[in-house]
C-alpha cells in the first residue's frame, strides 16, 4: 500500500504537536492481597472465555477491588471452568458460587459477593453441570493459574514425580499403570501399561516420549483446554512416563491453531526446567528428561502416530504401514512412546492415589473417567469429565441440561469424523469403549456432538465425509479416491438426484474403503455412513424415493419437510 504524502503546512504554521506516546498494553493477570485472603475471584482465562471478554472482566475486578481498598481479596487468573456456553465465568471458591456471562461493566453482583464473603461460609450447592462430574484430569483446571509453576506446585504439581524418583523403580511404575487399567485416551483405547512395557523392553536407545496434542476432530477441544489450563499436569505425566520406559527426551506435538495452549506450554517447560523438574538431573536424581514443542500445520491425518512422527522428522505428514509399530521403531527409528494429552494427565493422580483407586472408577473394562467436549444442540456446551459407564442420558440431560428449546433428541455423534451417530434408543447406554463399539461408534478422543430433530442425518454423513476427503493425505488410493466418490454420492442424495442403485453402490464402496485404506482416517471415514444407514435409513429413502428432506435441511422438494 502506498503511503499518502503528508499535507503541506503554511510557512508560519506552528509546529504540529508530537504524537502522544502509545499507552503500554496492560499486563493484568490478577491481584495478590496484602492481607490473609478473605475472598477470591477466579476468572476463567481459557480461549472460550477470553473470546467473550474475560480479560476485560479480570481488569475491571482488579480496578474495583483496588479502588475499594479490599486488601484481603484475591483476583486470580485460572484455566477452563468447563461451562463454556456461559462465559465469561468467574468463581468465588470460598462459597462455590459461579457467575456466568460476566461483563466488565456488570461486575457489581460479583463485587457484592466479594464484599460479604467471610471465612467459614457454607459452600453453596453446585449446579448439576458441576455436581454430576468426577474430576481427575481436570481437577486443577479452574483452580490453578496456568502460567504459574508455584501455584501448580502448591496444588500438588510434580509431587508424584518426586515420589517416583525417590522410591520406585521404572518397572514398579509400569506395573502400577498396568494395574490401574488405564487405556489410551486418544481413541483406540489401547492399554497404557502394555504400551509402556513394549517401549521399555524394545531394543534401541535412546528412547523417546511424545505427547500427541494434534486434536483435529470437529467439535473437540479437550486437549486444548487441558494444555491451556494445567500444562504442568501433562509435563509431569510425560516425565513419569519417560522415567518408566527409559527415555531421556520428548516432544509435545501440538496444533499451531492453539496459540494460547502453545504459549502456556512453552512457558511451563521453561519454568519447570529452570526449577529442576525437567532437564538434566531432574530433582537431583540420575534421571534426565528434555522436552520440546513441535507444531503441526493442522493436518487431521497427523493425529495418526506414524504420520505424526513423519511430521516431527520434517517430512510430509503421511502414515506408513505397520508393523513395525512406533513402540519398536518410531521417531528416527528409535523406540517411541506416544500417548495423548489426557492419558498423560491421568498419570500423576494414579501414582499419587494408587492403581486400586483409579481401577475402582468406571466399568470392568473401561477404568477411570473420560473428558468429553459436549457440543451441538445441547443447553450446556462445554468440557465435562465423568466416570466411564455414565449413560448418555446423564451426560446430555443431567449435565448438558437437555436439548436447546426443548426439541426432541435425535442423535449424538461420538468419535469424531470416523465415529458414529447414536440414536435416542440408546440414551440409557453406558458410555465406555465396548458399548460404543457395539452400537457402531467408538470413543475417539472425546468429542460429543448432540443433534435434535432439525438435523438431517444424510447431511451429517455428507459433512463428515467432506471433512475426511479434505483431510486425506492422498497416499493410498482407497482413501484418496474413495472418500471423494462417497462424498459425490452423498451429495447426489441430498440434492434428490440419486437412485436406489446409487445407494447400493455407496454401501459397497464404503465397505471397500474401510477394509483397504492404509490408516485410521480412511478406515474410519465410512463410519458415519454405516451408522446413519443403520439407524436412519428411512431418511435416505425419503431423499431418494420421495425427493424430500424430512428435516428440511437439504435443498430438494418441500414435500414432507418440517419447519
Amino acid at each position: 500500500m502506498t503511503t499518502p504524502p503528508a499535507p503541506i503546512q503554511p510557512a508560519d504554521a506552528p509546529a504540529p504537536a508530537p504524537a502522544p506516546a502509545p499507552r503500554p498494553a496492560r499486563q493484568v493477570t490478577g491481584l495478590v492481597p496484602t492481607e490473609p485472603v478473605r475472598a477470591s475471584a477466579y476468572v476463567c482465562q481459557a480461549v472460550s472465555c477470553l473470546s467473550t471478554g474475560s480479560q476485560g472482566v479480570l481488569e475491571a475486578l482488579v480496578d474495583q477491588v483496588t479502588g475499594e481498598g479490599m486488601t484481603d481479596v484475591a483476583i486470580k487468573r485460572v484455566g477452563c471452568l468447563g461451562l463454556c456456553a456461559s462465559g465469561p465465568l468467574v468463581q468465588v471458591p470460598e462459597t462455590g458460587d459461579i457467575f456466568t456471562h460476566v461483563a466488565p461493566e456488570s461486575v457489581e453482583p460479583l463485587m457484592g459477593a466479594l464484599r460479604t464473603t467471610r471465612p467459614g461460609d457454607t459452600l453453596h450447592e453446585a449446579a448439576p453441570f458441576f455436581a454430576r462430574q468426577v474430576r481427575i484430569v481436570t481437577d486443577r483446571s479452574g483452580i490453578v493459574d496456568p502460567e504459574s509453576l508455584d501455584d501448580a506446585v502448591a496444588h500438588g504439581g510434580y509431587e508424584a514425580l518426586r515420589q517416583v524418583l525417590a522410591t520406585r523403580s521404572p518397572a514398579e511404575v509400569r506395573d502400577e499403570i498396568t494395574a490401574s487399567g488405564l487405556r489410551g485416551r486418544g481413541g483406540a483405547g489401547y492399554p497404557t501399561g502394555l504400551k509402556w512395557n513394549t517401549v521399555a523392553k524394545a531394543p534401541g536407545s535412546p528412547k523417546i516420549v511424545i505427547c500427541n496434542a494434534d486434536e483435529g476432530d470437529p467439535g473437540a477441544f479437550m486437549d486444548r483446554s487441558v494444555l491451556e489450563s494445567d500444562p504442568h499436569r501433562v509435563l509431569e505425566g510425560m516425565a513419569i512416563a519417560a522415567y518408566a520406559v527409559g527415555a531421556t527426551s520428548g516432544y509435545v506435538y501440538c496444533r499451531a491453531e492453539y496459540p494460547l495452549a502453545v504459549a502456556r506450554l512453552r512457558k511451563a517447560i521453561r519454568e519447570a526446567a529452570k526449577h529442576g523438574y525437567l532437564g538434566p538431573s531432574v530433582l537431583d536424581s540420575p534421571f534426565s528428561f528434555e522436552v520440546d514443542v513441535r507444531l503441526g500445520a493442522g493436518a487431521f491425518v497427523c493425529g495418526e502416530e506414524t504420520a505424526l512422527i513423519a511430521s516431527i522428522e520434517g517430512g510430509r505428514g503421511t502414515p506408513r504401514p505397520r508393523p513395525p509399530y512406533p513402540a519398536v521403531s518410531g521417531l528416527r527409528g528409535l523406540p517411541t512412546l506416544i500417548n495423548n494429552v489426557e492419558t498423560y494427565a491421568n498419570i500423576a493422580p494414579i501414582l499419587h492415589n494408587g492403581s486400586a483407586w483409579f481401577a475402582g472408577i468406571g466399568t470392568e473394562k473401561s477404568k477411570g473417567t473420560k473428558v468429553f467436549a459436549l457440543a451441538g444442540r445441547v443447553v450446556n456446551t462445554g468440557l465435562v469429565e465423568v466416570p466411564m459407564g455414565t449413560s448418555l442420558r446423564d451426560i446430555v440431560y443431567g449435565i448438558g441440561g437437555g436439548i436447546v428449546d426443548g426439541r426432541p433428541f435425535k442423535a449424538v455423534q461420538t468419535g469424531g469424523p470416523a465415529g458414529g451417530c447414536i440414536p435416542a434408543q440408546f440414551l440409557d447406554m453406558p458410555v465406555d469403549y465396548e458399548s460404543l463399539t457395539a452400537v457402531g461408534s467408538f470413543m475417539g478422543s472425546g468429542g460429543m456432538i448432540v443433534m435434535d430433530d432439525t438435523s438431517c442425518m444424510v447431511d451429517v454423513a455428507k459433512y463428515f465425509m467432506d471433512f475426511c476427503r479434505e483431510e486425506s493425505c492422498g497416499k493410498c488410493v482407497p482413501c484418496r479416491v474413495g472418500t471423494s466418490q462417497l462424498w459425490l454420492l452423498l451429495d447426489a442424495i441430498t440434492r434428490g438426484e440419486a437412485t436406489e442403485a446409487d445407494l447400493a453402490t455407496m454401501e459397497r464402496l464404503a465397505d471397500m474403503v474401510r477394509r483397504t485404506s492404509l490408516c485410521g482416517l480412511g478406515q474410519g471415514a465410512p463410519n458415519p455412513i454405516f451408522s446413519t444407514l443403520r439407524y436412519f435409513r428411512d431418511e435416505y429413502a425419503a431423499h431418494i424415493l420421495d425427493r424430500a428432506c424430512p428435516a428440511g435441511v437439504c435443498e430438494i422438494g418441500n414435500e414432507g419437510n418440517v419447519a
